[in-house]
């Protein structure tokens, strides 16, 4: 099948990868030209755990390519993906969709036989018929349907996510564009679920999905809150809940907050979409909110944790908003380091894979380490704030020789409390 994808982002790049290595033939399309030159130079313009080798390999099989041509890219194409980005709206916080409506026109005119339009985005209710009327009008004899293909790809996990999906959903309104669908993922029948809806339904199924582990999330935090007056340990009771099936043990890991290209966005859209339709939503909103001000309270506890010392040196391990990617959009780490800034405090960072991004965003406005000892250096504080691997296996007894002060506020419990405390730390986890 020939495949053209619209954007080669944190969803299409991956998406694109994991086409090609099923056999098709992919064609990525980007307006950005340093993007596309630095792709067809052979630079993966992103990090995604194993997606560089399954880039190289397709790229020189010829089933991977990529250009700033949407022409070149559509009219050979079976199935178009749009997969831009639909960041919120900076008044309204609504899903901004003018990068959807721009694909969906431009794409138009090259449509060449029977084509199927997938977004992958994630999108309001009804932009499936917003885009359909957009083509129509453009070129009244293309010959096309549109369908959702939500993504569900976790990012630092995105590879994985493509091969081992947990559901296919598809929001289709014609049995010809489901027929396309099925042959697009043959070789997943009996692996996964798929689930063939109403193309409005699944735009919302991205939606309350997300709206619904962001609520988890924000729960997590505030029981985290409740353990710690009640002398309780949180990571007993989360085990302790996530043992009822019902419950489930994923996403009730207490932390700083959500965040990423998905779950602030989203949460945002979905309350922006109840109050037109004149629905509350109250546990949305609390989430929303209380997901902002916990950012604000592990900041208050970074600098209350050196209150005592003047112009004390803070260390920050992890810039990404997860570990396994370099993602720092809305990344809570990020927004905790903007806070203890404006504390005019002197900051050294490290992440393993996310200090390119960092810079992009936040500038010289504190210091970059090349290892995690080295941020620690002569700090009186360590925040732990993004939970990679290397942060949790970190040889204690080294940590305590480096840092000035041995005092660690670990937002993430990556550190076992007896263990940084058998070296002498001064240890604050959450919820403990």
């Amino acid at each position: 099948m020939r495949i053209a994808i619209i954007g080669t982002g944190y969803v299409g790049l991956p998406s694109g990868v994991g086409f090609a290595e099923l056999g098709n033939l992919v064609t990525c399309i980007d307006r950005d030209v340093n993007k596309i030159k630095a792709l067809n130079e052979g630079k993966v313009t992103l990090y995604e755990d194993g997606l560089e080798e399954l880039f190289h390999k397709n790229v020189q099989a010829g089933r991977l390519k990529f250009t700033n041509s949407m022409q070149e890219g559509i009219q050979s194409a079976d199935l178009v993906i749009i997969a831009v980005g639909t960041p919120p709206h900076p008044v309204t916080h609504e899903a901004d969709l003018k990068y959807i409506h721009a694909a969906a026109t431009e794409l138009a005119d090259f449509l060449n036989g029977y084509t199927v339009i997938a977004t992958k985005s994630t999108v309001p209710v009804s932009t499936g018929d917003a885009i359909e009327t957009l083509i129509k009008k453009k070129n009244p004899k293309a010959d096309f349907d549109v369908i959702s293909l939500p993504e569900f790809l976790r990012e630092g996990y995105a590879v994985h996510d493509f091969f081992h999906p947990d559901r296919i959903i598809v929001g289709a309104n014609s049995q010809r564009a489901k027929d396309l669908i099925k042959k697009l993922y043959k070789s997943y029948e009996g692996k996964t679920n798929f689930l063939f809806v109403k193309r409005r339904s699944s735009e919302t199924i991205k939606y309350a999905s997300n709206a619904f582990l962001a609520v988890k999330i924000h729960y997590i935090n505030e029981m985290a809150n409740f353990c710690e007056k009640a002398g309780a340990d949180i990571t007993e009771v989360a085990k302790g809940m996530g043992l009822d099936k019902r419950i489930g043990e994923k996403f009730l890991n207490p932390g700083p907050g959500y965040g990423g290209s998905c779950f602030p966005k989203d949460t945002m859209a979905m309350s922006f979409m109840a109050k037109q339709n004149n629905i509350k939503m109250s546990l949305i909103d609390a989430t929303i909110e209380g997901n902002q001000k916990r950012k604000e309270e592990m900041a208050r506890r970074i600098m209350s944790a050196v209150k005592y010392i003047n112009s004390p040196k803070i260390a920050v391990w992890g810039l990404s908003f997860k570990e396994g990617t370099d993602d720092c959009r809305e990344s809570p780490a990020m927004q905790i380091v903007q806070e203890l800034i404006e504390h005019k405090a002197d900051i050294t960072a490290f992440d393993p894979k996310a200090m390119d991004t960092a810079k992009l965003l936040i500038g010289d406005r504190l210091k970059y380490a090349n290892s995690a000892l080295d941020a620690a250096s002569n700090a009186d504080v360590l925040a732990i704030l993004t939970e990679w691997p290397e942060f949790r296996n970190i040889d204690l007894q080294k940590l305590s020789k480096v840092m000035k002060t041995k005092i660690i506020v670990d937002c993430r419990n990556a550190i076992k409390r007896a263990d940084a405390e058998n070296y002498g730390f001064s240890y604050e986890g959450i919820g403990l």
